[in-house]
């Protein structure tokens, strides 16, 4: 019964919507930009990971040439986007206050790369993407955050630096994760790269 218990939740987790308008008052008084990707329904998302890379055609975004840049995408935890973002996003504004002139991209059908579509197409120098991670047997609602320096499409998952299992359910808290994102952010910038090249030291510092 504990096992279907969880199984059931994972469904939910990977077929779930987010709430984009909840989460965009959530992240107020961020402002917030709306995007798609080219899987158009979660069915095709589910069988087509490509169309989850790839911007909606005929997607217009403003140019922003900002240092960092934050994504949001629901990825394949609507639940874990739900019952985290916000609250890291904030724990991350009060350690980088240069974001709240920038935008917070929400990205519906999001795949981890199209991160770097979004942040070609507007010019930031660093995107983080904040996405729903695989659900597991014991956790449904945990998010990963990718770090991307030059972000450009047709990046390998080499050149990013992953933080996972933020959740609160013994997984990194929103505060914790926070730390660690902003040192890197911090590295990434003295270095001039993310990814390989980039070793997630925070814990030591």
């Amino acid at each position: 019964l504990a096992f279907q218990e969880d199984h059931a939740a994972a469904r939910d987790a990977i077929h779930g919507r987010v709430d984009w308008d909840v989460l965009a008052r959530a992240l107020a008084p961020l402002a917030t930009l709306r995007v798609a990707s080219a899987a158009s329904e979660r069915a095709v998302y589910l069988r087509r990971p490509d169309l989850g890379r790839q911007l909606a055609p005929g997607t217009d975004l403003p140019r922003l040439d900002c240092p960092l840049l934050i994504v949001i995408g629901d990825g394949l935890s609507a639940r874990g986007v739900a019952a985290n973002a916000a609250a890291l996003v904030a724990a991350l504004v009060a350690r980088l206050p240069e974001l709240v002139a920038v935008p917070v991209i929400l990205a519906e059908g999001a795949r981890v790369a199209l991160g770097d579509a979004i942040g070609a197409a507007t010019g930031a120098r660093m995107v983080l993407m904040l996405i729903g991670e695989r659900p597991g047997l014991t956790v449904a609602d945990s998010l990963g955050a990718y770090l991307t320096l030059a972000p450009r499409v047709g990046l390998r998952d080499s050149a990013r630096n992953c933080v996972s299992n933020i959740h609160g359910h013994g997984g990194l808290g929103p505060e914790a994760a926070a730390d660690r994102l902003a040192w890197l952010v911090g590295a990434a910038r003295q270095l001039g790269a993310t990814g390989v090249a980039l070793k997630d030291e925070s814990a030591a510092a």
